[in-house]
């Protein structure tokens, strides 16, 4: 049996300003009179969503700003209703939808665990038996008598995070609020919630912008695009189109240029005026890249200055911006010295276990002092994907991949 379920779930909302007494009044006399009156202006958030939800499962949902992920959380939880079709939850739910919801500013903390856990369905002696532990968790012990209103947004995450993953609901519904606490304490949250997950088997919805963190939490992601879902499914297939779209590449593609090469640091002694990406040596440019395969990468240069010890990067990023391979031509111990006119730069990164994904090529030529003379990012936006003889072999959970050698050696009896 299900957790929650939706079918053909739609919510509206009525576009512009509050209308005065009078002309709220002439509308409703000219309804009355002819039948109907003039149409409002509407929006969809949701539009026919349909999915369901089984126990102990932990759901991803993802999309640009505006494509309905908060109202999706807030139907399920009851807080709005839909304007047709229909919602079950079978179990007790947690809501953790915005910050400070349910929080009285003028309340001390104290206070506002009572009220909050209260709101969430929690009786007085069972707040009062997890007191101590939701203020530990909080971190907040020094200013848990202060006024509410005098706490930071990331305080007063803190303490409606400890509040509703300590409620003993079976379903706890998340809304992009992990992304407000310090780095250190968002890494407690993933632990806690991890450990709900696997002691308790609660159900966990869950929205966010962190696409590498809901890939290590989840089991599925749904994509919602405009109130619809356009893709359901693993974690890793879901967060891949997602990006592709992100950055304009098609899911099949192998690498698209993304415009001109625009840099973002740049002093006019050199121009990168194009870059070639190949998979095998000797191929067409933006031939089809594959995990393992040597990446083949030729900088076209227009220098209009001598210059000397130069150091030249290239690095590959995931779209948010998080380089995971680099290489200079210091680490391979060369000094490039450029005369006026045109050069090729070529580099070869051999063997890149990049996970099946899309990434963006950033080069930057600096001087001796490891000042930039031109640098940029998502240059190209490169797709990798994986062998079909692999596919199914790679181990979850990570954003790289290394070949290793491995030995097993088994002890003989009489020495065990």
């Amino acid at each position: 049996m299900n957790s929650i379920e939706l079918s053909h779930v739609t919510k509206e909302f009525r576009l512009g300003q509050n209308l005065s007494l009078r002309r709220t009044v002439a509308n409703m006399l000219r309804r009355l009179a002819n039948g109907k009156g003039p149409e409002p202006n509407s929006f969809r958030a949701l539009d026919d969503v349909t999915f369901c939800v089984t126990p102990g499962e932990v759901l991803g949902i993802i999309g640009h700003n505006g494509a309905g992920k908060s109202t999706l959380l807030k139907v399920i939880s009851n807080i709005c209703r839909p304007t047709s079709g229909s919602v079950r939850v079978r179990g007790r739910i947690a809501p953790l939808i915005e910050v400070g919801a349910g929080f009285v500013p003028d309340f001390t903390g104290r206070e506002n665990i009572f009220l909050n856990g209260t709101i969430l369905g929690m009786s007085r002696r069972e707040i009062t038996r997890k007191f101590d532990e939701i203020v530990a968790f909080s971190e907040l012990e020094r200013f848990i008598d202060t006024p509410v209103k005098r706490y930071s947004s990331g305080m007063q995450v803190k303490l409606a995070f400890s509040v509703a993953t300590s409620v003993e609901s079976e379903i706890l519904i998340v809304d992009e609020v992990l992304a407000v606490g310090d780095v250190a304490f968002q890494r407690k949250c993933i632990n806690r919630m991890e450990k709900l997950i696997h002691d308790q088997n609660r159900t966990v919805l869950i929205v966010g912008h962190n696409i590498r963190q809901l890939e290590r939490i989840c089991s599925r992601i749904l994509l919602l695009d405009s109130g619809r879902i356009i893709a359901d499914g693993l974690p890793g297939d879901v967060t891949k189109k997602f990006l592709d779209e992100t950055t304009g590449t098609s899911i099949h593609g192998s690498s698209t240029a993304v415009g001109e090469l625009v840099p973002g640091s740049y002093t006019g002694e050199v121009d990168i005026t194009s870059v070639e990406v190949t998979s095998v040596e000797g191929a067409a440019p933006l031939a089809g890249l594959t995990t393992f395969a040597d990446l083949n990468i030729k900088l076209a240069l227009d220098v209009h200055s001598t210059l000397r010890k130069l150091d030249v990067t290239v690095g590959l990023h995931t779209p948010d911006m998080v380089f995971l391979v680099k290489t200079n031509t210091s680490m391979a111990g060369r000094e490039l010295n450029l005369e006026p006119g045109r050069s090729t730069l070529e580099v070869r990164l051999p063997c890149l276990g990049l996970v099946p994904g899309t990434y963006g090529l950033g080069p930057s030529l600096n001087d001796w002092t490891r000042k930039a003379i031109w640098a940029g990012d998502k240059l190209r936006w490169l797709t990798f994907e994986a062998p079909s003889n692999l596919r199914s072999r790679l181990p979850p959970s990570t954003l790289s991949y290394t070949n290793a050698e491995w030995n097993l050696e088994r002890t003989p009896p009489d020495q065990q």
